[in-house]
């Protein structure tokens, strides 16, 4: 079975402490069970999650929906946007099927990059390693106004923003993301491509930003 890889690459660095780590996790919640509603998801989609605050670590490996459990999650540390991206390289050249000759390997993953904050250490070579593997729709999320949207640009074009990172505008977000990963498990079941891009998503809510 062709499988939809979904990779969370989320920060909790020192700033997210308090409201919007726990929004977070709230996210997580409705994310996982929602998912789990979904004939199409529950069969296609697994979940990673992979944290990054001052190192980066897979607190979930690839795993399908019906048997995740959703992480433990504490916010501290600096903010390794790099060694993030490394480790995603590393682990999508790891767990994710490629096609061969004799069988299709999985979907093209869907990558949502969640953060509050700069980079504090080298973001380029955890992108260079990144972009060796075909990946399917990358959105990053500039989550309040201490995120660096025109920064985040330079790793994927497709961007949006929160104005806050309150709990509202995260759980907004989780929401649209559920609604994305839902969407692209119903169109992969009906052997539909993902050529990558917001356009091929569901628009996302008000408190949602697409950054141009």
């Amino acid at each position: 079975m062709r499988r939809l890889p979904v990779y969370l690459l989320l920060d909790t660095s020192g700033s997210m402490h308090g409201e919007a780590i726990e929004a977070v996790k709230v996210g997580l919640d409705t994310l996982v069970s929602a998912l789990r509603q979904e004939p199409q998801a529950l069969e296609t989609a697994y979940l990673s999650i992979i944290t990054f605050d001052s190192a980066a670590q897979v607190l979930v490996p690839l795993t399908e929906m019906g048997a995740f459990q959703v992480p433990s999650i504490e916010a501290n540390g600096t903010t390794a946007l790099g060694a993030g991206l490394s480790l995603l390289a590393d682990r999508i050249g790891t767990e994710v099927a490629k096609s061969t000759p004799e069988a299709k390997g999985d979907w093209k993953p869907l990558i949502f990059l969640f953060t509050d904050g700069i980079p504090t250490d080298s973001w380029q070579s955890g992108l260079a390693e990144l972009k060796k593997h075909s990946l399917g729709s990358f959105v990053a999320c500039a989550a309040g106004h201490g995120a660096d949207s025109a920064l985040l640009k330079q790793i994927t074009p497709d961007v949006v923003a929160l104005d806050t990172a309150t709990s509202t505008a995260i759980k907004a977000y989780f929401k649209w993301l559920t609604s994305t990963v839902s969407a692209r498990s119903q169109n992969v079941e009906k052997g539909q491509k993902d050529t990558g891009g917001l356009s091929e998503l569901p628009p996302p809510p008000a408190e949602v930003n697409v950054v141009l």
